[in-house]
C-alpha cells in the first residue's frame, strides 16, 4: 500500500496533540484506539511529562494544544494539565461528553477564566439515539447531549464529532443534527466534524470513501502527537497511527518534527484520498 508515495515533512508545528492514554469510561466496539475502562495500551499521561512536552512545543512555535484519548476528562490530572496549557495556548479537548469531570462546576469555572480559550468537541455518532447507543451504550446519547449543553451554557466553544458513512448524504445528515441542536436549546450552527470510519485497533483495511479532489493537507504536515511510552514521552505523526510501532518516534519533540513521515498505515491511504482532520 502507498508504494511510490512521497514522504511527508512537517511544514509548521501548528498543533501538538496530547494522548492522555487509552483508558475510557466507555467500551465502544468500533473504537480505533481499543479503549475501555481497563485499557492500558497507552498509559495515562503524567502531569510533569505533559508540562515539559508543552514547554518544548512552545519553543518550537506551537499554536494550539489538543487532547484526545481514550477519554481525556477521566484523567486524574486533566484539570491541572489543562490549566497549565491554557496559560500558554488555546486548547481543544475531544470527549464523549459523559465524563464526570464536566459536571464539576468549579472546575469548569477555573477553565473558563484561563488566559486562553478552551473548546470541546463531543462525540455524537449519529443523529439517532438508538444508533448512537448501540455502539456507546444505553442512554449515552442523552448524556452526551447533556454534556454538550452544559459546556455550551458554561460559555465554552463547543461542537460535535460524528461518524461519516460511505455514500451518505452529508447535508441531510447535518440537517438532522441541527434539528437535534434546536430541540435541546443549542445553537443550530454548532460546528459538526464528520470523521470517517477508521476501523478497529490494528485493522489492516479501512472502508472505502469517494476521493475528494483535492483533499485537505494531512495532519502530519502540521502536527505531532505526544503519548506516554515507558517512563517518558514519545511521539507519533498523528493520533491515528499509534497502533503501529513503525510510526513511534522516540527522543525529543524537535527530532519528531524533523523526521519525515512515510504514509504506510492503512489510515494514511484514507487520509490521502479524502483528508482527515481531527480539529475540523
Amino acid at each position: 500500500m502507498n508504494a511510490g508515495i512521497a514522504n511527508i515533512g512537517l511544514s509548521q508545528l501548528k498543533e501538538l496533540w496530547l494522548n492522555t492514554g487509552t483508558a475510557c469510561n466507555l467500551s465502544c466496539p468500533f473504537c480505533h484506539e481499543g479503549s475501555s475502562p481497563a485499557d492500558s495500551r497507552l498509559p495515562a499521561l503524567g502531569f510533569d511529562q505533559a508540562c515539559r512536552t508543552m514547554d518544548t512545543a512552545m519553543a518550537l512555535g506551537v499554536e494550539r494544544f489538543a487532547f484526545t484519548g481514550g477519554e481525556p476528562l477521566i484523567l486524574r490530572d486533566i484539570q491541572r494539565i489543562l490549566l497549565y496549557a491554557l496559560e500558554r495556548r488555546p486548547c481543544l479537548v475531544l470527549t464523549n461528553g459523559t465524563a464526570p469531570m464536566i459536571r464539576r462546576t468549579h472546575h469548569l469555572a477555573q477553565l473558563r477564566s484561563a488566559a486562553h480559550p478552551l473548546s470541546f468537541r463531543v462525540s455524537i455518532d449519529y443523529a439517532d439515539e438508538a444508533a448512537h447507543d448501540a455502539g456507546r451504550g444505553l442512554r449515552n446519547f442523552r448524556k452526551a447531549l447533556q454534556g454538550l449543553k452544559l459546556l455550551a451554557d458554561a460559555g465554552f466553544e463547543v461542537g460535535v464529532t460524528r461518524r461519516l458513512q460511505p455514500g451518505e448524504d452529508s447535508a441531510a445528515t447535518d440537517a438532522r443534527f441541527r434539528q437535534i441542536f434546536a430541540r435541546n436549546q443549542l445553537p443550530r450552527d454548532l460546528p459538526i466534524v464528520a470523521l470517517p470510519e477508521l476501523g478497529p485497533l490494528h485493522a489492516s483495511t479501512v472502508p472505502v470513501y469517494a476521493t475528494v479532489s483535492p483533499p485537505r493537507a494531512p495532519m502530519c504536515a502540521t502536527s505531532r502527537t505526544a503519548q506516554m511510552h515507558g517512563e517518558g514521552v514519545a511521539f507519533t505523526p498523528c493520533p491515528m497511527v499509534d497502533d503501529d510501532p513503525h510510526f513511534l518516534i522516540e527522543g525529543p519533540l524537535a527530532r519528531a518534527c524533523q523526521q519525515p513521515v512515510r504514509p504506510m498505515h492503512p489510515r494514511c491511504e484514507l487520509c490521502r484520498s479524502i483528508g482527515i482532520s481531527y480539529p475540523g
